[in-house]
């Protein structure tokens, strides 16, 4: 059952949309990334799920209630909801009393308090640091006493902003440790903006697709990073081999694409005549010196344009007729000898290919 939706939402701003027609539906124990880049509109979305702006058009349902319609629910529905926003805020007293802020505004008993507190710094590996000034931490250690002050008033939705932007590696995994640890024992709806696609895709169940204040898609992890819906999305999740082609024939699913006079055999509904987008990811490429030791119904002579080592991986660029771009391992790269100008096949089965109607 969703405990968070929004219908036709939008907002303004200097009557310049900054959100428009956003639809989304967030279940109960959903952990839901909003990705996209800086600008897409991510974070005016929290600020209107949290209530803390009022939306210039649309409606936010929160739990089956209309909250844009709805006054008398406010204060009990953000009680509710905790938000840590992407940078953060501590106030210059202890870590315990930081993270003690929500219980006492809440009014809540000092033995109640003591308890919540020390369960929650232990959750996020900050019991030793209980008496420690909370300005004297770093970046890392702030945002988790941040996101201790959150949880520890029991929420039943917790909203990140961009939770691990501008820290250092060791400090991303902490975080995302506490973050998977904590979603794992409170079972509790996360909806978090991210512009990491790999952090999202570690966390989270559901994605979306934000770019220019327009929801452009949603699904599982799966879903949008194998089957995007648009060239758009396609370019944001990394997919970097999309050719512009045309379906000239079909054999059941099976569709005959025309791609600079290059034919490709892909699996497909769209009917004959139809102009497409064909993706393949990188790592769906096989590379091989000779044209005869593969199955797969793609098989395209080529020449590597260039090869570059990026970490364990060498990214292998290739003119088969169109570009293409595979990953293969060092060794494998070492052992076939895959340098600039190397003769190479190229090939991919006909169910590794995704294609988009232009």
């Amino acid at each position: 059952m969703a405990i968070i939706e929004t219908l036709n939402l939008g907002q303004k701003h200097r009557r310049q949309y900054t959100l428009k027609d956003i639809n989304l539906s967030v279940d109960a124990g959903d952990v839901f990334a909003l990705i996209g880049p800086t600008g897409a509109g991510k974070t005016t979305l929290l600020r209107l799920l949290n209530l803390l702006d009022k939306p210039s058009e649309g409606s936010i349902i929160f739990d089956g209630i209309n909250v844009t319609v709805s006054n008398s629910h406010y204060l009990d529905i953000r009680r509710r909801m905790s938000f840590v926003q992407q940078k953060p805020v501590v106030f210059d007293m202890s870590v315990f009393d930081n993270v003690a802020c929500g219980l006492k505004w809440r009014h809540q008993q000092s033995e109640t308090i003591k308890q919540k507190v020390g369960n929650t710094l232990k959750l996020v590996g900050l019991s030793d640091y209980a008496n420690r000034n909370a300005l004297t931490l770093s970046g890392g250690e702030a945002q988790r006493v941040a996101i201790a002050r959150a949880l520890a008033t029991n929420p039943e939705v917790l909203l990140l902003d961009e939770p691990t932007a501008n820290l250092d590696p060791n400090s991303i995994t902490k975080i995302e440790e506490v973050l998977t640890h904590t979603i794992a024992e409170q079972k509790i709806t996360v909806v978090m903006a991210t512009h990491d696609m790999s952090q999202g895709q570690y966390l989270a169940n559901k994605i979306g697709v934000m770019m220019d204040g327009k929801l452009l898609q949603t699904g599982s992890p799966d879903d949008i990073f194998n089957s995007p819906i648009s060239r758009e999305v396609a370019e944001f999740v990394g997919i970097e081999n999309i050719l512009d082609g045309e379906i000239i024939d079909k054999d059941g699913n099976l569709a005959t694409i025309d791609v600079n006079g290059i034919t490709v055999q892909a699996i497909s509904d769209y009917a004959i005549g139809e102009r497409v987008y064909i993706l393949i990811r990188p790592e769906d490429i096989t590379l091989t010196l000779a044209g005869d030791t593969t199955s797969a119904r793609n098989t395209f002579h080529g020449r590597i344009i260039k090869a570059t080592r990026i970490g364990p991986l060498f990214h292998i660029k290739a003119n088969c007729g169109f570009p293409l771009l595979a990953v293969v391992t060092r060794k494998s790269a070492q052992e076939m000898g895959l340098t600039d100008g190397r003769e190479i096949y190229a090939s991919f089965k006909a169910t590794a290919i995704h294609a988009i109607k232009k």
